[in-house]
């Protein structure tokens, strides 16, 4: 079973990964991993200090208008490989999408991405738009690099813009 989305009554842009990492399941929270950007890439977008806890991660989410989730319910998956990910299901996102006001779905990257338009897209009816990944994995964009394209991405919704 996938973690619990995170979303409140002004949720309008929903955040989208795979399935979490085995150091995100240690921790009980999305985006575990020390060296995952997520967390200090959406401080900086928010001009907001780093997360450390939970409770400041999801006040982070919440106080921001976004939700966070992941595109699956459950899954068979070697480590934090999602080339590996067989036996995909995906989360009841109808159930999310009547309880917030979502008018916006983003995908932290090519996998969430894909597994979206193939399993979800059809039940939201909401275009996605793939952003680059904030996994380690993924090194080739900088901190900095990820903040321009996530910035320019999500600016109109995050942070009191929209």
């Amino acid at each position: 079973m996938s973690f619990d989305p995170v979303f409140g009554p002004g949720s309008r842009a929903l955040i989208l990964g795979s399935w979490p990492s085995p150091e995100s399941w240690r921790q009980g929270f999305y985006y575990g991993h020390p060296r995952n950007r997520f967390w200090p890439l959406l401080a900086r977008l928010c001009a907001a200090p780093v997360p450390g806890t939970v409770e400041q991660k999801r006040a982070l989410i919440l106080q921001n208008g976004l939700a966070l989730w992941d595109v699956l319910e459950r899954c068979t998956v070697t480590g934090a490989a999602d080339a590996s990910i067989k036996d995909p299901v995906p989360v009841d996102l109808a159930a999310l999408l009547e309880q917030a006001p979502v008018e916006a779905v983003f995908c932290n990257g090519a996998t969430a991405f894909r597994l979206y338009e193939k399993m979800l897209r059809p039940v939201s009816g909401l275009a996605a738009v793939r952003l680059p990944s904030t996994s380690p994995a993924n090194a080739a964009w900088s901190l900095d690099r990820l903040a321009g394209a996530w910035g320019q991405a999500l600016g109109p919704w995050i942070c009191g813009r929209r």
